[in-house]
């Protein structure tokens, strides 16, 4: 405690109540939120086949899913409705893409939020000294804020297919005897998808914040003090100009006293 209190009277920290700070700490915060949602996702559903036999009927049969969402890896026994028969079903798709990719992306972007601020509290003077880093991260900010937003649109793309793959309706389409009109099937319950479609708000509002810290790197840069001076030194050199317009006016007018003065004398010579 007494070396963050140390730390804190210097002013290292003052640098998270600036935009560039905070927003840094809100993108690793989020950046959590984002893989957590979607990595740690695990979901169940249940469907029932009624069989016209009714010792060959299984009225709950659970299939359990989750990341990284490779469904036509999961299987599940069935009944036959035959003889006490089962098979084995597997589901339809594979959607491990967009969804690691996504995570991948929430992972990155955490370590180098985590790295930035990091540097922003304790070598702010020495990141802005070197004209490099801030163009550096300048490049990886807009270039994170650009990977959001394509994870986000393809991990929600990926995650309504995901909806469509696992409803029982449609996975009683891939059990056999269920396309037997003498047996009964149906659906006993549904995977809850508030997490996931958490994430997918996470996502977006990771892009929301990188999208908006350009702005504050952007400021750090050479490219925006340059143009800052290029502008300053315009408006000097226009009250330069104006500053010499009396001494020239001056100069126009002292001819008119010689004359005025040599008229007299002039006159008197003829006299």
């Amino acid at each position: 405690m007494d070396t963050a209190n140390q730390l804190a009277s210097v002013g290292m920290f003052q640098v998270l109540k600036l935009p560039l700070g905070f927003i840094r700490v809100l993108e690793w915060l989020f950046a959590i939120f984002a893989f957590a949602t979607c990595g740690g996702y695990s979901g169940q559903l249940r469907v029932s086949v009624d069989c016209m036999e009714k010792a060959s009927s299984n009225l709950s049969i659970g299939i359990d899913f989750g990341y990284p969402f490779r469904l036509h890896q999961v299987a599940f026994e069935a009944p036959m409705c035959e003889a006490m028969r089962r098979e084995r079903v597997f589901l339809a798709g594979d959607y491990s893409s967009s969804a690691e990719f996504f995570v991948t992306i929430a992972v990155f972007s955490f370590l180098y939020s985590l790295v930035a601020t990091v540097a922003y509290i304790f070598f702010l003077n020495k990141y802005r000294e070197n004209s490099q880093r801030p163009l550096i991260d300048f490049v990886v900010t807009v270039v994170f804020s650009f990977m959001w937003l394509v994870s986000s649109s393809a991990w929600a793309k990926a995650l309504s297919d995901v909806k469509v793959a696992t409803d029982p309706d449609e996975v009683q389409l891939l059990i056999p005897a269920c396309k037997d009109p003498t047996n009964r099937c149906g659906s006993v319950l549904g995977p809850r998808w508030s997490g996931l479609n958490t994430s997918v708000v996470f996502g977006y509002l990771n892009f929301v914040l990188w999208a908006g810290n350009i702005w504050f790197v952007f400021k750090e840069t050479s490219w925006h003090k340059g143009g800052s001076r290029l502008a300053g030194s315009a408006p000097d050199k226009q009250a330069g100009t104006f500053d010499q317009q009396p001494y020239s006016q001056g100069s126009f007018d002292q001819p008119s006293e010689y004359s005025q003065v040599g008229g007299p004398t002039s006159y008197s010579n003829q006299m």
